[in-house]
């Protein structure tokens, strides 16, 4: 089982809540190309929905962080699980909550598009128990680091 630290909340708040639904919105609101980005954006956060308490609070924060440090990623589903992709449609990164294979831990995995290349060796996927400020900086960094020239 999973347990979660946040500072201040256990999830997305209100303002977040409303704030994703408009953006569903103004997404539809493009036309064909903005409704299949707005369809993505819903089907990930319904599968966010649908995880158990721990696991949706973890999969909250990843989206907060991923939406604010590569806003160029579109959300959307892959396998049933929150996924971002690159403009060509490849997954960079996705989270894979512990309740959907009954294992430990969620992780937090990412794709070959992902820019986390270091030597001949380097690691794609990490395990994820909890959420707190050093948690917080490390996903940042490894969101900007895998999508540095997306």
């Amino acid at each position: 089982m999973t347990t979660t630290q946040t500072t201040g909340n256990d999830g997305f708040t209100e303002a977040e809540r409303a704030a994703m639904k408009a953006r569903a919105a103004e997404l539809r609101a493009e036309g064909k190309k903005g409704q299949k980005k707005a369809d993505g954006l819903e089907q990930l956060l319904e599968s966010i929905e649908k995880m158990a308490p721990e696991d949706r609070a973890l999969a909250e924060r990843v989206h907060v962080t991923v939406t604010e440090h590569a806003p160029r990623l579109e959300p959307k589903t892959w396998y049933g699980m929150p996924a971002y992709a690159n403009a060509e449609g490849k997954v960079v990164l996705f989270f894979k909550n512990a309740g959907k294979f009954k294992e430990r831990y969620c992780t937090l995995g990412f794709e070959g598009a992902a820019h986390l290349d270091d030597g001949d060796l380097w690691p794609t996927v990490f395990a994820l128990t909890a959420w707190n400020d050093q948690v917080a900086e490390r996903v940042a960094d490894l969101v900007r680091t895998a999508t540095a020239g997306v």
